[in-house]
């Protein structure tokens, strides 16, 4: 059983409101076995909503709309339903009769244009709606399913876990879509494909290379009735990539390399600082981040100014004026400074030109260094990242981290 989604509601197009829905329908589907197989968002226009779920329904065992069915003349996702699906709206008492004492209850007024959520697609059911005054609709014809849901975060989460998810489990006799993702650093997107291209071939379960940054996710899902058949399906497939791609994997599922690295690190019991300028404390933020990242990290330098580079860390002023802070030299500088500083075990430097302004020829913006001082010395590597100010220093960050687990191995 597929299923696709259709969002509805022009404040969706225009950026004003974000589609929250719709990500977690997609994966709450997929942890009942009904696999989304497209999206669609379209505005408040009858032709071109009856068009979205045409196009729907020509291609999917179940269209679930979200939003649209409020009282108002723009709220159209029950005429776009009745159209698309050739069941014409009927008027159903059993539904007015429930918001008219809703109403009463609750001391509203009623207005005529209420009656709008009184009518439904000819052969729909109404699905209980207790936290709005909406009801969602269930229609089945002609082999298809068309499920309505409110948009408000109130009424959607309940009727979707109360009532949709239950019934479309059912139907799709248990079946589950579990998805498991191998994290891969230092390696780009193009060549872990090329490496892990014959897996790419399998059907149960799928592998998909997904690119982030700094890194390369490897999403593994397998689908089966079966819980103890899709862990051992999601098992050989990790145990497969883990054996093609070594030590480039790690972590799996939402371990980050921060946490990856602190593991290694507490592992060691050794200890780590770091010393920041064009990253202005973000390396220093994201090692944080992690719960107990205390046993290892020491602490950080934000010496931004030259000035601060020599009384914090001892830059010599020579490098500074012959090389300027953002050189091999100066990083190398910062990094020793920062573990001499502190006694760490290990400490990280970056230093470079996040723009947009500031890059020359001999230094265009994205120039960073990266230091890391050790036990057994210094290096430092030179990137070239390409973006804007914050994808610089994200990827500044991610590089940093991924140079530290490859020195960490190496020491193994």
């Amino acid at each position: 059983m597929n299923a696709e989604i259709v969002s509805v509601g022009t404040e969706l197009l225009l950026g004003q409101i974000v589609d929250a829905h719709a990500p977690v329908l997609g994966r709450r589907l997929a942890e009942i076995g009904v696999g989304c197989t497209h999206r669609q968002t379209v505005g408040d226009n009858l032709q071109r909503v009856t068009d979205a779920l045409r196009l729907a329904r020509s291609r999917a065992d179940v269209v679930i709309t979200i939003g649209g069915l409020g009282p108002t003349e723009d709220d159209l996702t029950r005429e776009g339903i009745a159209a698309a699906f050739g069941a014409p709206l009927v008027h159903d008492p059993t539904i007015e009769q429930g918001l008219r004492t809703l109403f009463e209850a609750r001391g509203l007024r009623w207005v005529d244009s209420q009656l709008r959520q009184a009518m439904k697609p000819e052969g729909a059911e109404a699905i209980p709606n207790p936290n709005g005054t909406a009801p969602g609709l269930w229609l089945e014809r002609e082999g298809k399913i068309a499920i309505a849901m409110p948009g408000p975060r109130g009424e959607f989460g309940p009727m979707l876990e109360n009532h949709v998810l239950p019934r479309l489990s059912r139907l799709s006799a248990g079946v589950r879509i579990v998805s498991r993702v191998v994290r891969v650093v230092g390696i780009g997107e193009s060549v872990v494909e090329e490496m892990v291209r014959p897996l790419l071939k399998s059907e149960n379960p799928t592998i998909a290379p997904l690119a982030h940054l700094g890194e390369v996710h490897l999403r593994i899902t397998a689908r089966s009735n079966d819980s103890e058949e899709i862990e051992r399906l999601l098992d050989h497939a990790e145990h497969e990539l883990r054996a093609i791609l070594g030590d480039a994997v790690y972590g799996v599922d939402e371990t980050t390399l921060q946490e990856a690295v602190i593991g290694i690190l507490r592992e060691r019991n050794e200890t780590l600082a770091c010393a920041e300028s064009c990253t202005g404390g973000g390396l220093g933020a994201a090692i944080t981040e992690v719960p107990g990242s205390s046993d290892v990290f020491l602490g950080g330098f934000i010496t931004y100014s030259n000035d601060l580079k020599q009384k914090l860390l001892g830059a010599p002023e020579e490098v500074l004026q012959r090389h300027g802070a953002v050189s091999e030299e100066c990083a190398r500088a910062m990094a020793s400074g920062a573990r001499a500083a502190t006694g760490a075990t290990w400490a990280l430097s970056i230093t470079g030109i996040a723009g947009p302004t500031g890059g020359t020829d001999e230094k265009p913006v994205g120039l960073v260094f990266i230091g890391i001082a050790g036990p057994v010395g210094v290096d430092v590597v030179r990137h070239r990242f390409l973006g804007g100010r914050e994808d610089v220093r994200r990827r500044s960050r991610q590089a940093a981290l991924t140079l530290l687990r490859a020195k960490l191995l190496e020491a193994r």
